[in-house]
């Protein structure tokens, strides 16, 4: 059957080893690197003006879509999770686990925090700093969450409490990943390396252990040893915490 010229067929998905020898991706992940071409710095500028419409579900939908496409770009390039060192970004996702927000929108942020925080200390000592963990087990603790969004609260606190790793690490540092997508640290966030150094915030390489995470989580939450028990008994993450 002849296909139209007008309607070509669909490129065949790539695997993720595939994506470093296509021309196309090549180029777009070099131009994530400036501020210029950087789609997640435009994403995060969407939400922000989500954010300030009236809820209703036509715009929850929009935000819904925003937060797929904001996890899909920070996979795809680590080093825009920077972002998320800037209050104001993380400030976004903070509001968006408020209880007014509908349980899908508060499921997806908490899925698009773990992508946030995913290698990126600097990322989760903001979240810290703006009392993240505080908002995370007020909507845990409150009867009129959802049990489906209490799982996925349970499931952050589990990825929260796991060992941290350096942000953003340099080339050839994992065999699993592929070399071109180990760079070292951008331009973008290089830029906001130097902005959190001027305003006395905390440096991108500080991390924190288990314990004192857990000694966090627990100013908020009583049964956080519980949670730390079944982390070791039930072994996700590959088992990876110890």
């Amino acid at each position: 059957m002849l296909v139209p010229a007008d309607n070509p067929p669909p490129s065949p998905r790539k695997e993720l080893a595939d994506l470093p020898d296509d021309p196309a991706f090549r180029e777009f992940f070099k131009l994530q690197d400036g501020f210029e071409w950087n789609v997640a710095l435009r994403l995060v500028n969407c939400l922000d003006r989500l954010l300030g419409k009236s809820n209703d579900g036509q715009n929850d939908l929009l935000i819904l879509a925003c937060l797929d496409l904001i996890q899909g770009i920070l996979l795809l390039h680590p080093s825009s999770r920077s972002l998320f060192s800037r209050e104001l970004y993380m400030n976004h996702l903070l509001d968006l686990l408020e209880p007014i927000n509908c349980p899908a929108i508060q499921s997806a942020t908490l899925l698009t925090l773990v992508v946030v925080l995913l290698d990126t200390p600097a990322n989760t000592r903001t979240f810290e700093a703006l009392d993240g963990l505080l908002t995370v087990t007020s909507l845990f603790k409150s009867r009129s969450t959802p049990r489906d969004v209490k799982a996925k609260l349970v499931e952050f606190l589990y990825f929260y409490l796991l060992p941290e790793s350096p942000s953003i690490p340099s080339a050839g540092a994992r065999d699993s990943v592929p070399a071109m997508l180990q760079r070292s640290p951008s331009k973008l966030a290089g830029a906001f390396g130097r902005e959190m150094k001027g305003k006395g915030e905390p440096a991108a390489e500080v991390t924190r252990s288990p314990i004192e995470k857990q000694a966090l989580v627990s100013r908020h939450l009583s049964s956080v040893e519980d949670l730390v028990e079944d982390l070791r008994d039930s072994a996700p993450f590959g088992g990876i915490f110890s």
